[in-house]
């Protein structure tokens, strides 16, 4: 779809020049054949510095654009590209490309496998799984019964994916008009789990709204927990049951996240950072060390607080 096409159908302006867009991205990750949006001035120094072919912007900001972008003028650049996203969406069925599937792997009865995916050597996959379109999954994996791996998911070798897990979800995102109507968002992103990460039973973890939702090798999540699109785990993370990991939050190296903790979208937790049981990191936090409560406060200052409350109601 050519950029004067578009903005046609989203019946809004553009300047300089025209292309074929191939997707929507983010300022960062953008190339010249991609569009983008700038919706939040913290992110000033990303839009000067985007390789984005457009983007969607206020008028107020089209000076900081680099001169190689174009202006997509909007008065609310988040909608518009949540309208956009509908156009770039990849089709739920295809039929382009044949299944690869090693001769070593035991796939039961009940499996659905869609086209394109690729099986790797001593994979086995249980009854009742579905396998999107274009999927991978790698040597030695084990998917158990019932779990729903969607399309363009990548799965690594010896992975574990433990029974009802949803794998490839769309995140939950959503722009809002004027008149507070919920506009989807397209989650035109994958998944990627690279190898010896396991999945616990009932998790789900969401595709990327673009780009991709990343866990690295070796991290292993537990029963009923979510996480969230474009979220980034480091190698050899731990994410007990029923913990939650809201939308573009990335951990690093060796966290670890009790359970029923949570963590909002768009923060860091640093390497080997350890989240005590029902936490909640509302900002990022430095690595190496132990933290508890909501408001979150170091462990040690958490325990001072409980005691000195304490001590009040004992004396009143």
């Amino acid at each position: 779809m050519t950029l004067s096409i578009l903005v046609r159908k989203l019946e809004i302006c553009q300047n300089k020049k025209e292309f074929e867009i191939k997707g929507i991205n983010t300022l960062v990750d953008a190339t010249e054949d991609e569009i983008s949006f700038f919706d939040n001035e913290k992110y000033l120094s990303s839009l000067k510095n985007t390789k984005a072919g457009a983007v969607f912007i206020k008028e107020e900001f089209v000076s900081y654009l680099p001169k190689d972008s174009s202006a997509i003028i909007c008065e609310n650049p988040y909608l518009s590209m949540a309208n956009a996203s509908k156009y770039f969406a990849k089709d739920l069925i295809r039929i382009t490309e044949k299944r690869n599937i090693a001769k070593s792997a035991i796939i039961q009865d009940g499996v659905s496998i869609g086209n394109g995916v690729k099986i790797g050597e001593d994979v086995i996959i249980l009854a009742g799984s579905f396998i999107g379109e274009d999927a991978t999954i790698g040597k030695g994996s084990i998917i158990h019964p019932n779990v729903t791996i969607y399309n363009d998911t990548i799965i690594g070798e010896n992975c574990i994916i433990h029974a009802g897990a949803v794998i490839g979800s769309d995140g939950f995102g959503y722009a809002h008009t004027n008149e507070g109507v919920c506009v989807k968002i397209h989650h035109n992103g994958k998944v990627i789990l690279e190898d010896s990460v396991e999945i616990g039973a009932n998790s789900t973890v969401d595709r990327a709204v673009f780009g991709k939702t990343l866990i690295k090798e070796g991290t292993k999540i537990d029963n009923l927990v979510q996480i969230g699109h474009n979220v980034e785990i480091g190698e050899h993370c731990i994410i007990v049951s029923q913990a939650g990991i809201s939308g573009s939050t990335k951990l690093g190296r060796n966290v670890m996240m009790g359970g029923q903790s949570a963590a909002i979208g768009h923060i860091e937790i640093g390497d080997k950072a350890i989240i005590a049981a029902r936490g909640g990191v509302t900002k990022s936090v430095k690595g190496g060390e132990i933290y508890s409560g909501y408001p979150l406060l170091k462990h040690k200052d958490w325990l001072r607080l409980q005691a000195k409350i304490l001590k009040f109601f004992k004396n009143n």
